[in-house]
Order: structure tokens, then C-alpha cells, then sequence
């Protein structure tokens, strides 16, 4: 594994009077000639910190500095007006909310009009559980009104899965087709299905 010293120890040119108890135990005078100068190394000149092209082009690829100019332009006019710190802020958490608005919007949009239904084969599909029915609601105890096995975990071909209560025919958009070898019952097609999609009613 590479090494950032070239294979030698590192340590801290600040010495031991970098912490306060030291220098509490006592300093020499060239233990106080050197803090001196330490302290006063950390001083920037009034042109630092300096601004290098070729070290952010280093350090980003193509692609970063691409999508990454928008909002370094935004730091680049505000930072005379509010400063380096200031502008910087402002370009880092603006980025980071509009990433999160537009997750938020598409995830939104997604389960708004991509859902997995009858219609496709594709999406996810959204699962809710029944709503609780308690003594004293109307409706109660409501009861499953499932005869046929295909009606457990199925779903049906208009409005996602079989309802609890008899799907009513105006506002599900059934429109029946009568069928004269079937006296005895309709064939109902939902307004828009694809063609083949029929499901039997009783009469």
C-alpha cells in the first residue's frame, strides 16, 4: 500500500505545546521561541487561500465539472457579495434540496400514474390494508363476501382488487353486453379495457 509520507512516521510539527497542560507544566524559552512561530504560521497572508484551476481539474473528471458549473457560478457571483463561506453554503444545500425535491416529485409522480394495475404489466404494485370496521360503524361487522377461489389474492379487471362489497356497475364503468346463448347472465366489459377482458355478472 502506497504511503502519503514516502515510508516515514508522521507527526506534528506543533510538538507537545499544542495541548495546554503541557505548556501549564512549564516551557523553555525555545519551547516558547517555537509556539511563537507556530502561532504565527497559522496566520494567512491577505491572497490566501488561493484559488488553483489545475488542482480542481485534478481533482474532478469531465462529467463532475459538467453538471457541477451550474451552481459553481452561483458561488462564483455571490461569493463578493456574502464571501467564500457564505456562498459556499448557499451552493452545497442548494444542490442538495433540489436533489431532494425532484426525488421526492418523481417518486410522487411515479405512484401517481405508474402504479401497477389492470391496465400494465409493469410498476409496483400498492397494497392497503382494510379499514378497521368497529361496533357502532356502519357496515359493521363487514364481512369478506368471497364465494369463488379465484377472488382470494386476485385482482380484478376494473379497480385494482376484489372489493369486499358487489362491484357496482356505474361506478366501476361496466358496460353490459348482452349474450344470447347466456340468458341467465351478462358479459360485462370495463369502458376501455383491452379487447378479451370480460368478466361474467349475475343477472
Amino acid at each position: 500500500m502506497a504511503s502519503n509520507t514516502g515510508g516515514i512516521k508522521p507527526m506534528t510539527i506543533a510538538g507537545r505545546m499544542v495541548r495546554e497542560r503541557e505548556r501549564l507544566l512549564g516551557m523553555s524559552p525555545e519551547e516558547r521561541a517555537w509556539r511563537a512561530q507556530w502561532l504565527k504560521d497559522q496566520q494567512l497572508a491577505h491572497n490566501e487561500p488561493r484559488y488553483v484551476p489545475e488542482y480542481w481539474k485534478e481533482r474532478l473528471n469531465p462529467i463532475r465539472r459538467v453538471y457541477r458549473a451550474p451552481l459553481d457560478m452561483v458561488q462564483k457571483g455571490l461569493t463578493p457579495v456574502l464571501g467564500l463561506e457564505w456562498a459556499h453554503a448557499i451552493r452545497f444545500w442548494t444542490g442538495k434540496v433540489a436533489l431532494g425535491a425532484f426525488a421526492i416529485l418523481a417518486t410522487t409522480y411515479y405512484f401517481k400514474y405508474n402504479q401497477n394495475d389492470w391496465t400494465r404489466k409493469g410498476g409496483w404494485r400498492v397494497i392497503h390494508s382494510r379499514k378497521a370496521v368497529f361496533p357502532g360503524d356502519p357496515g359493521y361487522p363487514k364481512f369478506d363476501k368471497r364465494t369463488e377461489p379465484a377472488e382470494y389474492a386476485a385482482r380484478a379487471a376494473c379497480g385494482g382488487f376484489y372489493s369486499v362489497e358487489k362491484i357496482s356497475v356505474k361506478n366501476c364503468g361496466w358496460q353490459p353486453e348482452e349474450r344470447s346463448h347466456q340468458p341467465r347472465k351478462q358479459i360485462v366489459r370495463c369502458s376501455g379495457a383491452p379487447t378479451g377482458r370480460f368478466r361474467q355478472q349475475e343477472s
